[in-house]
C-alpha cells in the first residue's frame, strides 16, 4: 500500500525510500538496498530518475508543481501525472509494446514508475547524429492507425467514449499551455518567445502576416472543438526512443480528446524541421542530401503506413458509435463505407499539414525550441536553416488545401532547402 504523506519533490535518497516499500518493485529490483539511482531529466516539466540494481531497472518520473523550464514563477498543477498515468495505460494497450510499460502509480506524489528503455535513446539526438532507423516509419505510422483508430468513434462504444472523453476533458491546463504555446504566442510579441539571434525580423513578419493568423485561428479551433479520438498530445521527436530495431512512444502527460491530425502532424513538423536543420551540421553535401531524403522517406512512410493501417482497422474493427455498419455493409453498401473512409482520411490529411505547419512555427518563434536546431553552433546558419523552415511551415499551413499527398511536400520541402533566401 502506497504512502499517503504529502508531496514533495524527490530526490536520489527520498526515492529509494519512497519506494523501496513498493513489493511491485522490489519483486523487480530487488532489495532498495542495492538500488543505484539519478536524476536524469533535461526536459520541458518533470523530474525524471534511473533506478539501477544488479537485478533490473525502472525509471521513476514524478511531476513537478511548476514548469521546469521556467521556474516557480510559473505554477502547474500535480494533476498532469494522474493523466499520463491512464494515458500510458490506453495507448500502450491499443499498440502494445510501443509504449513503456508501467510498473506503479503513486498519486499522492505525482510519481510514475515505468519500463526501462535501454539501449534506446530519444529520436532528436539520432537525427543530429544521423543515424538511419530502417523500422522508423513502419513503427511510427502504425502506433499512429492504431492509437487514433482505437481511442476513437469508430471503435469505442457509447459509455466507454464518454467517461474516457470526460477523464481526459480534466487535463484542462495542459490543454491551456498548448493552445497558448502553439497557436498564439508565436504570432503576437509575448514574453515567453525565444528567437535566434537574425530572426527577428521574421517574427515580426509573423505577427504581421493576416494570412498565417487566418489559418492558425482556424487550426486552433480545429484543436479546441474537435474530440475526435484520444491523442498523445506532444508527439514530436523527443517524445520518442528508439534503437536501429524498435521504437518507443514516451511523455504523453499532455494527453486530451482532439482532431486525429494534431498528433501526424506534429511528428511530421519536426521530421520537417529535422530535414532543414542537417545543412547546419553536414559539411559533406552529398551526405547531408542523402539523409534528408532519408528523413523525407520516413515521413513519407508515417503517413502511408498510417493510412493502410487505418483503413485495414476501419475494415475489421469499426465497431464502435460510429460503425455504420448497419447503413453500409449489412445491407450490402460497402461503397458507401469507403466513401466515409476516403472523405475521413483527405480531412485528417489537411489537418496534418496545416498541424506539421504550426509546429514549425511555434519550435522556431515561441518557447520551446529543438535540439535539431540548437545543435547548430553557428547562429547565423541555424538562423538560415530556421528560416527555410518557417516558409515552409507557412506554405503547410496556407496550402493544406492544395497539397495532394507526401511526395508532393517532400518535393517542395527540397525546394525549399535550395531555393535563394
Amino acid at each position: 500500500m502506497l504512502d499517503k504523506s504529502p508531496y514533495e519533490p524527490l530526490n536520489a535518497a527520498t526515492l529509494t525510500r519512497r519506494l523501496g516499500g513498493m513489493p511491485e518493485l522490489t519483486r523487480r529490483l530487488g532489495p532498495a538496498a542495492h538500488w543505484q539511482v539519478r536524476e536524469v531529466g533535461d526536459g520541458n516539466l518533470n523530474l525524471v530518475f534511473i533506478v539501477e540494481s544488479p537485478k533490473g531497472a525502472a525509471v521513476a518520473k514524478q511531476a513537478l508543481p511548476y514548469a521546469r523550464c521556467v521556474g516557480e514563477s510559473w505554477p502547474m498543477s500535480l494533476e498532469r501525472a494522474f493523466f499520463e498515468y491512464h494515458a500510458l495505460v490506453r495507448l500502450g494497450a491499443r499498440d502494445p509494446g510501443r509504449l513503456p510499460e508501467v510498473y506503479a502509480f503513486d498519486q499522492s506524489q505525482a510519481l510514475i514508475v515505468m519500463e526501462y528503455l535501454a539501449p534506446h535513446v530519444i529520436l532528436r539526438k539520432s537525427l543530429v547524429e544521423g543515424v538511419v532507423l530502417p523500422e522508423l516509419g513502419g513503427h511510427l505510422g502504425r502506433y499512429l492507425a492504431r492509437s487514433l483508430f482505437r481511442g476513437s468513434d469508430f471503435a469505442m462504444d457509447t459509455a466507454h467514449r464518454k467517461a474516457d472523453l470526460a477523464l481526459f476533458a480534466g487535463n484542462g491546463e495542459l490543454c491551456g499551455i498548448s493552445e497558448d504555446l502553439i497557436f498564439t504566442d508565436p504570432f503576437r510579441a509575448s514574453p515567453r518567445n525565444r528567437v535566434t539571434a537574425g530572426l527577428e525580423g521574421d517574427a515580426a513578419a509573423a505577427r504581421a502576416d493576416r494570412d498565417l493568423k487566418v489559418a492558425a485561428a482556424a487550426l486552433k479551433r480545429r484543436f479546441a472543438t474537435s474530440a475526435e479520438t484520444l491523442l498523445h498530445g506532444d508527439f514530436h521527436t523527443g517524445s520518442v526512443m528508439v534503437t536501429d530495431r524498435d521504437s518507443r512512444v514516451i511523455d504523453p502527460e499532455f494527453a486530451f480528446y482532439g482532431p486525429m491530425g494534431f498528433d501526424i502532424g506534429s511528428l511530421l513538423g519536426n521530421l520537417m524541421m529535422a530535414f532543414f536543420a542537417q545543412s547546419g551540421y553536414r559539411a559533406d553535401h552529398a551526405a547531408c542530401i542523402a539523409y534528408q531524403d532519408w528523413i523525407l522517406d520516413v515521413a513519407e512512410t508515417v503517413w502511408w503506413v498510417f493510412a493502410a493501417e487505418f483503413a485495414r482497422l476501419w475494415k475489421s474493427g469499426r465497431n464502435g458509435i460510429l460503425g455504420l455498419r448497419e447503413l453500409f455493409e449489412d445491407v450490402g453498401h460497402e461503397i458507401g463505407a469507403r466513401s466515409v473512409l476516403t472523405d475521413l482520411m483527405e480531412e485528417v490529411w489537411r489537418d496534418t499539414l496545416g498541424f506539421a505547419g504550426i509546429e514549425m512555427h511555434r519550435r522556431i518563434l515561441g518557447l520551446a525550441h529543438i535540439l535539431e536546431f540548437e545543435a547548430i553552433a553557428n547562429e547565423g546558419l541555424r538562423a538560415e536553416c530556421e528560416r527555410r523552415a518557417l516558409a515552409m511551415g507557412r506554405v503547410l499551413m496556407l496550402r493544406a488545401r492544395t497539397l495532394r499527398g507526401p511526395r508532393e511536400v517532400s518535393a517542395l520541402a527540397r525546394t525549399m532547402a535550395e531555393r535563394p533566401l
